[in-house]
């Protein structure tokens, strides 16, 4: 246990918990794709540099999918090149082999392919069935390893989906085999509405470890659509999960899931981490100013309840 600084929670250890979590920070792509209005370049540029420049080492950067289907990620090709020089992993989204072109064309090194554990999402998503998604995927990710690219795969609607109700376990199971035997180095289970209970991670990731799925290669994707999402990772972080993905200042959702609220808070996550002593390399009085401004460029407050608590405190 040790005294807190001004600003920063008390340590105070736990058993059966991790050193170290990698953050993988969604914000610049996950967040801003879900917002109404178009952020400018400059604007998302800054944003990831803030980003680094607080600590964190994964930001995922932009998606190059059609601009016609995300239209606030149109800029790609102009983005991906004002932060490519940062000495931190940027992945970003490819949907197809054009998408892949296009990120290997301005020298990405990580990608991801997002799949759906569910029939009724990747119709809505993809316009396509859960083994048909699949298949397009494949060549995407055989190309991108062929080529030393790390990929990772999201699997959406792993606990719950707003047309088909709570997801079966095994169903979940059989999509994440699929894409490690595809190719896939790391697979993100995405509780995309928010539905997840602790009980209901730890069922999943037993049945993950029980077809040799490994747990070091996953990481976790919580909605804080019911106030679950911290107790969620808690609950991954006991088993052994590693990799947590969050959103600064709370940012996005899913604009193909209606249900679907927030992310979690990449600065209510570190509160939670450095409370239990665990490391994350990140700075929270920095990540809370680069959330802060955000919400400026924004033009509303930050969904956050740390980056509230902290700039209140300053106020």
């Amino acid at each position: 246990m040790s005294t807190p600084e001004p600003g920063l929670p008390m340590v105070v250890r736990a058993p059966n918990l991790p050193a170290r979590v990698r953050i993988h920070e969604v914000g610049a792509r996950d967040g801003l794709q879900n917002e109404k209005a178009t952020v400018p370049t400059e604007v998302k540029a800054e944003f990831v540099r803030r980003l680094a420049d607080a600590g964190l080492t994964t930001i995922e950067a932009t998606s190059f999918v059609h601009p016609k289907w995300v239209p606030q990620l149109a800029d790609a090709e102009q983005l991906f090149p004002l932060v490519g020089d940062l000495p931190v992993a940027l992945p970003v989204l490819v949907p197809n082999d054009r998408g892949l072109d296009r990120a290997l064309a301005l020298g990405a090194r990580r990608v991801a392919v997002f799949a759906s554990a569910t029939e009724s999402f990747a119709k809505a998503n993809l316009n396509r069935t859960v083994d048909e998604a699949l298949a397009m995927f494949e060549p995407v990710v055989a190309r991108a390893k062929a080529q030393d690219v790390q990929v990772r795969g999201y699997l959406s609607m792993c606990f719950g989906d707003p047309w088909e109700g709570a997801v079966p376990v095994p169903q979940v199971v059989r999509v994440c085999r699929a894409l490690l035997d595809m190719g896939c180095d790391e697979l993100s289970l995405g509780d995309t509405i928010g539905v997840a209970t602790p009980g209901h991670v730890l069922a999943l990731l037993t049945a993950l470890t029980e077809q040799q799925v490994p747990t070091g290669a996953l990481g976790v994707h919580f909605h804080d659509t019911y106030g679950q999402a911290l107790a969620n990772t808690l609950a991954a972080l006991q088993y052994g999960v590693t990799t947590v993905d969050a959103s600064a200042g709370g940012l996005g959702g899913c604009p193909y899931a209606k249900s679907a609220t927030g992310n979690l808070a990449t600065e209510d996550l570190v509160w939670m981490l450095q409370g239990l002593g665990i490391d994350t390399g990140v700075d929270l009085g920095r990540l809370v100013a680069t959330s802060a401004w955000m919400a400026g460029q924004l033009g509303r407050p930050s969904p956050s309840r740390t980056v509230r608590a902290l700039s209140h405190k300053e106020q």
